[in-house]
């Protein structure tokens, strides 16, 4: 359930809530809006009547929270959440745009393809140093050599870094290496990895599987906030579908529902759901027109020899492009784009 306070209740006011909500066996959940606070109550349900909690001195009203994501939702906290990473801003009217290539091949290639896509105007670098595919005898990635080459770029570039984490006991590990820990599609259910990460302090960028309805997503979200991590952003990268003509199809109208529903930012990665270059730009476009809070791109200078998911990858000439149309649609929208 959650707990609406008077307008203007004081901090007073509002620890003696959190105070018997913690009595009443719950966990307290405080959240600060512009005008009020809400204090959600989360735990078994039935185990306090709203009763108890209305009664109290500042204590405007007591209302369930429908949905099964409690924290996730939009009734918990009406505004949307904004995020600053290194200073890039993500949520509300910010948009980023996440660039780079698929896995951390070598140190020259990470560091050119960086370069090219900063200059453009990506604010956030992507590469895998881990990398989850399909088949066994696929290239894995470098793992702590590739962390070690991500460090290095951001350094080089003062850029905030994203790669995916695949294994709770390597969460401590890419501490020192990674800014945002992106969980894959494979792993969104992943639940022993999610509590991981739900009790460190760095955003966790959480993408939807491949089949998934968006509670389930949600659900998971719900996972790594419910161990004091809400510095989530969801990712719409593509669905199974019965199309044929691209690699999966990308689910255009989760990022209205997902804004409805929550107050978590969303992106969309065009890259995965394509499969193919020639879409992605397009597809990006689409994404940030539904309101997505950004994208995420594949980016690669000779996708010919790309170790992995080389057909999907931009050039960085097209790339350039890409991020002209973006800023185009950004301001149209009313948007902000780091």
């Amino acid at each position: 359930m959650i707990v609406i306070l008077k307008s203007g209740a004081s901090e007073e006011v509002v620890q003696h809530v959190a105070e018997r909500i913690t009595q009443l066996g719950l966990t307290p959940h405080i959240s600060r809006g512009e005008f009020r606070t809400i204090i959600g109550a989360i735990g078994e349900e039935g185990v306090a009547l709203p009763e108890q909690l209305e009664q109290i001195a500042g204590v405007e009203k007591v209302m369930p929270i429908m949905r099964p994501y409690k924290l996730a939702s939009r009734e918990f906290h009406p505004d949307d959440t904004a995020l600053e990473i290194r200073g890039v801003k993500i949520g509300g009217d910010y948009c980023a745009v996440i660039a780079g290539p698929c896995s951390v091949e070598n140190r020259e290639l990470l560091l050119n393809v960086a370069r090219q896509v900063k200059a453009a105007g990506a604010s956030i670098l992507r590469g895998g140093a881990f990398k989850p595919r399909t088949s066994p005898y696929s290239f894995q990635g470098l793992g702590k050599e590739g962390l070690e080459y991500l460090a290095q770029a951001r350094a080089e570039l003062d850029m905030p870094v994203i790669t995916e984490v695949m294994d709770p006991r390597d969460v401590e590990l890419m501490t020192d290496y990674t800014d945002i820990y992106q969980i894959g599609a494979r792993n969104m259910q992943n639940y022993n990895l999610l509590l991981e990460v739900g009790q460190t302090n760095k955003p966790v960028f959480l993408k939807r599987g491949m089949a998934a309805p968006i509670n389930e997503l949600l659900m998971s979200a719900e996972y790594v906030m419910s161990r004091g991590n809400h510095q989530v952003i969801l990712c719409e990268r593509g669905i199974r579908t019965f199309e044929t003509q691209t690699r999966f199809t990308l689910d255009i109208s989760a990022v209205p529902v997902i804004r409805a529903n929550s107050h978590l930012p969303i992106f969309v990665d065009p890259s995965h759901a394509a499969g193919k270059r020639e879409l992605v730009a397009d597809l990006a476009l689409a994404g940030m027109a539904a309101g997505a809070h950004g994208v995420m791109v594949e980016v690669h200078t000779d996708p010919e020899q790309a170790l992995s998911d080389g057909p999907q990858s931009m050039l960085p000439s097209g790339f350039r492009r890409l991020m002209e149309r973006l800023r185009q649609v950004a301001e149209v929208l009313g948007r902000r784009l780091n």
